[in-house]
């Protein structure tokens, strides 16, 4: 983990980190209020929570070590877990396992806020900016802040597939070394659901770097591939090249309401989280409306438990404002219920396997931690990177509490011949 400030970390840049590098103004009445059920709250909690010159609250666990408590507590005063977020970012708190410190704060994150204070959620959490709403125009903006970062710096902690959602291992715990096989094994079980094959007409939702496409074409299928990002498309497009699929491979820059034609086999890998709830509807309808009668949709899809995704759904978080703004991640309640209820599809199959997203980031955040020079090179700087370091640590977490799960899914439409 990079040094906070108090270790000897470089001070956030105020012109690309406003809100890191200056901390928010609070009343001494409102820190001392934060601190007081911050502390309480935590002490009930099985970690060991050590304050500078303030001693140490919590039941026993991992460590979380807060460096500047004030500056932490007027953060999280001021912008709850946002502030909570960009306190780590700017090295006011750090963990020596912070999967860990995080996995205990996932599990427990229905009793971290009082519940009076839980009820008035709606006029203390803030909300989200209109302007990353998910209209074709807010979507292509939302997904280019994430995704055309770079490349290279995505190249840097994925493997070779270049594929940037859960794998499927064998076995745990996972190893480098077989993550392309077990991405290669998350890919066919997608195909396979879709029972795509040589002639199969595909339409891919989401290129990615391509990595699905390729092996879909490998089996001989026609594939459309659409995505918003520039950088995924031309590198794709290298790619589909190389691999002489060309003639069989074509990736547009298109929102999926834009697409057009009837298909086989629609496959979606997470991206439903990037739709926003207010479009699921269309979403799925787009599903339905490309699909052929007969057709298979084969869906992989982070989810997270149907109540919080109620008490959350009009917060905006940390991962909105650093990471994916515009994302809603779904349960699976309400993808069923908009599938049942706007569209003609039936749910043939559902498959969980959260504890595979776990290692999947873990061996991400592993391989970015060993490339954080390379990283700098690129001109990443370390607020960055502890920005990064810290999203792919709680993603983990996430996942490791079972407030998060992925799940793959395949819908069908009826033929109406049969």
């Amino acid at each position: 983990m990079d040094a906070g400030p108090s270790a000897g970390a470089a001070p956030a840049d105020p012109g690309r980190w406003p809100d890191v590098a200056v901390v928010p103004s609070a009343s001494r009445a409102r820190v001392a209020v934060t601190a007081a059920l911050v502390r309480r709250a935590l002490s009930r909690l099985p970690l060991r929570v050590r304050f500078d010159g303030g001693g140490t609250v919590g039941l026993g666990g991992p460590l979380l070590e807060v460096r500047d408590p004030a500056a932490f507590h007027a953060r999280i005063g001021t912008a709850g877990l946002v502030g909570f977020g960009e306190s780590y970012m700017a090295g006011e708190w750090d963990a020596p396992d912070p999967v860990a410190a995080l996995t205990v704060l996932a599990a427990h994150t229905a009793e971290l806020i009082p519940a009076p204070l839980q009820r008035l959620r709606g006029l203390w959490a803030p909300r989200h900016p209109r302007d990353e709403r998910n209209t074709p125009d807010g979507s292509r903006t939302n997904i280019s802040r994430h995704y055309d970062l770079s490349n290279d710096l995505f190249a840097l902690f994925l493997d070779d597939t270049l594929t940037y959602s859960s794998a499927v291992f064998r076995g745990f715990p996972a190893h480098w070394d077989r993550l392309a096989a077990a991405q290669h094994r998350k890919i066919d079980r997608l195909l396979d659901l879709a029972d795509i094959g040589a002639g199969t007409r595909v339409l891919e939702i989401g290129t990615g770097w391509g990595e699905l496409a390729l092996r879909a074409a490998a089996r001989g299928a026609r594939v459309t591939s659409l995505t918003l990002s520039r950088e995924q498309r031309d590198l794709a497009l290298e790619r589909v090249r190389a691999a002489g699929h060309a003639d069989r491979v074509s990736i547009e820059l298109c929102d999926y309401r834009e697409a057009r034609g009837q298909y086989d086999a629609v496959v979606s890998v997470e991206m439903i989280e990037a739709v926003g709830a207010e479009f699921w509807p269309v979403y799925f309808r787009t599903l339905d409306e490309r699909l052929a009668p007969g057709g298979r949709a084969a869906l992989q899809a982070i989810t997270m438990p149907h109540e919080r995704m109620l008490a959350t759904r009009s917060t905006f978080t940390w991962i909105h404002k650093y990471v994916f703004p515009g994302g809603f991640i779904p349960s699976t309640r309400a993808v069923e219920d908009t599938v049942r209820d706007h569209t003609g599809l039936r749910l043939a199959r559902r498959d969980a396997f959260g504890a595979h997203y776990a290692e999947t980031l873990r061996l991400w955040r592993e391989r970015f931690a060993e490339h954080a020079p390379q990283v700098g090179a690129l001109g990443f700087d370390e607020t960055f990177r502890r920005l990064w370091t810290f999203y792919l640590a709680y993603s983990e977490a996430g996942f490791r509490a079972g407030y998060l799960d992925v799940h793959q899914y395949l819908f069908t439409k009826e033929n109406p011949a049969s």
